[in-house]
Formats: C-alpha cells, sequence, structure tokens
C-alpha cells in the first residue's frame, strides 16, 4: 500500500505543480479543526438536515447500510451531507466496529450463539461480551478469516461503504488487540495481537482504497498499538481519535442522563489523562492529526475539556455518551 510519506509526498507535488489547490480527502481531513459525532437516531425525522445545517467539516457517522431490521437510505444521507452551508466539502467517516460483531448487523446469523464468558460462543471467534456494557457486541478474534471476509474484497462492507460516498472508516474496537480474552485466544494460536491488529488494518484501508483513491482510515483508541510496529502503523493509518481523555460516559444510557457524561474512574497509571496525552504526542511528532471526543454534561467540565485539549494540539469534541444527537457543548469560538 502506499504509505503516509508517500502519500504526503504526492500532496506536494501536485500542488506545486498548479493544480490550485489540494481538494483530496487526506487534505480535507488534515484541515479539519470540528468535528462531530452521531451514531444513533440519524433515522429520525429532522436529524440529517440539522446535521446538514451545520458547519462541521468533518462528520462520523453510523452509516445504517447494514442493519438487519430497517436499514438507512445511506446514499440519500450521504449526498445530503457532503457539502456544508458555506459550499466546503465535508469529509464523510463511516463509524465501523471491526473488533466486534454485533447482532443487530445484517451479517449475524442465526445460528450463531453469543458469548457469555470468554471464548464460549459459536463460530469459535466469537469470544466475549462487551466490557463495557453494550448491548448486542461480542469480542472477536479479528485475525479470522471467516471475520475478515465479511469487511474485505469487492463483496466486502468497506467496498460498500467507499461505493456509497463515505471518504473513509473510523474504526471503533481496535482495542480489542488490548482486551484479555483475545490475548488468551491468540496465546493458543501462537499470534502477536499487535501485528494482527496493524495488519488488519491495513488490509481495511487497502479494501477501500481499491474502490476510492483517497479512502482515510481513522482508528478509535488504542494509542498504544503505535509502540507495537510505529512505522507500519503510522502508514496504516491517516489520523488517530480518541475517546474519554478526560470524562467518559457509562452504556446503555439515553441522552441526558447523568451517566451519559463526567465520569472520571478510567484513570489510573498508563490510562491516566498525562499518560494518555504524552502517548498522543507521538502521533502528532509524527504528523497524525489527533480527534479528542470526552463526554460530560457539566459546563466546567466541558470548558476544561476544550481549553486542555486545544493547549494538547488535539481537536476535540464533547459529546454525550449515547452519542445520539448533535451536541450544544463547543463554545462560541469552537
Amino acid at each position: 500500500m502506499m504509505g503516509r510519506t508517500a502519500r504526503s509526498a504526492l500532496l506536494i507535488l501536485s500542488t506545486l505543480a498548479g493544480c490550485g489547490g489540494d481538494d483530496s480527502a487526506t487534505s480535507r481531513l488534515e484541515d479539519a479543526e470540528t468535528w462531530m459525532y452521531q451514531i444513533q437516531s440519524l433515522d429520525e425525522d429532522g436529524a440529517v438536515e440539522e446535521l446538514a445545517a451545520t458547519d462541521y467539516t468533518l462528520l462520523v457517522l453510523e452509516p445504517g447500510q447494514n442493519f438487519r431490521e430497517w436499514p438507512y437510505d445511506t446514499a440519500a444521507m450521504v449526498e445530503a451531507l457532503r457539502i456544508a452551508p458555506d459550499g466546503t466539502e465535508r469529509v464523510l467517516l463511516a463509524y465501523v466496529d471491526v473488533g466486534q460483531a454485533e447482532d443487530y448487523r445484517d451479517y449475524w446469523q442465526s445460528a450463531w450463539t453469543p458469548p457469555l464468558g470468554c471464548g464460549d460462543g459459536d463460530p469459535s471467534w466469537l469470544l466475549a461480551p462487551d466490557g463495557d456494557g453494550w448491548s448486542g457486541n461480542y469480542v472477536v478474534a479479528y485475525w479470522e478469516p471467516a471475520w475478515k471476509d465479511l469487511w474485505l474484497g469487492d463483496d466486502g462492507i468497506v467496498a460498500d461503504l467507499a461505493r456509497l460516498g463515505f471518504d473513509g472508516i473510523y474504526l471503533d474496537w481496535v482495542e480489542a488487540w488490548d482486551d484479555e480474552c483475545v490475548q488468551a485466544r491468540a496465546d493458543t494460536e501462537g499470534r502477536d495481537v499487535g501485528p494482527e491488529m496493524i495488519t488488519f488494518v491495513r488490509e481495511l484501508g487497502d479494501a477501500g482504497r481499491a474502490v476510492r483513491e483517497d479512502f482515510l482510515v481513522v482508528p478509535q483508541n488504542a494509542p498504544f498499538l503505535l509502540d507495537e510496529d510505529p512505522e507500519a502503523y503510522t502508514a496504516a493509518i491517516d489520523a488517530l481519535a480518541v475517546e474519554d481523555t478526560w470524562f467518559h460516559g457509562l452504556a446503555d444510557t439515553e441522552w441526558g442522563d447523568p451517566g451519559s457524561g463526567d465520569q472520571h474512574d478510567r484513570h489510573d497509571e498508563q490510562w491516566s489523562t498525562e499518560s494518555r496525552l504524552a502517548q498522543y504526542d507521538e502521533y502528532l511528532a509524527r504528523d497524525i492529526p489527533v480527534f479528542s471526543v470526552d463526554y460530560c454534561l457539566i459546563e466546567e467540565n466541558v470548558a476544561m475539556v476544550y481549553r486542555e485539549a486545544r493547549d494538547a494540539g488535539l481537536r476535540p469534541l464533547v459529546t454525550q455518551s449515547p452519542l445520539s444527537r448533535l451536541t450544544e457543548t463547543p463554545p462560541d469560538d469552537y
């Protein structure tokens, strides 16, 4: 595949050649300072229109094309959101969970048995329920060919999303590489979880670029995966997104519930705010943008996150963990 350095070189060459400015997805992502993240309730009346009326230059969206029940008219949604009110072409990223199987997707088969504990699902690569409590989500052995076949190739999910007009994919549960049950299964098979995930991320990008040359890959979380192979991982991604640097929210809550933000009990040792920020610096030093999302309702926490995230060189968003509405938290100068 074409690494980040090579892609950047091509962008520079095209500018020097007098192309009148670069409008590639890569360039638009690098220029995006504001963003919005909504992966629930996009099928409600007025939800897409409300997003379309905003000035956000980057949107992370649930594509909804493969819901088993009531799939979205995804192509129409992409068309409606493509251009911002000021005429700017947005970056549209499709949210995908590549480290978990979701029982509400059309790939889920009725014969499958979800795991109740570690490693007791059927098929055997269904390893464990979501550790944070999100219902219907099950951690997978992501290196298994049967799992990869759902995502890769001309008929895979990624190619489908590229054809629907998305500029790239926003990868949730890359952190599966650090899951204890995943590690236990990998150990029994003699596999190294870090390189296996980096390979999968690269393959996902390749699948998208087979359809759209400048298809983007933005993993969410798992910032320490970079340490497994900095060169390979840097070449495989276009940006990093991170949750919960300051505050998180609980799973399966409703918008406005106190538990949907302002939680701060996941910040010990390696996962302290200071440790996370130091790791993000490793990405920033490699010219990889870092987009942060924290979950808050308390105004003082919201203001603190925007201030400290900006000071750290991040591109911040504060919303609520259901991710079901357009947040009103950004300050006036955002």
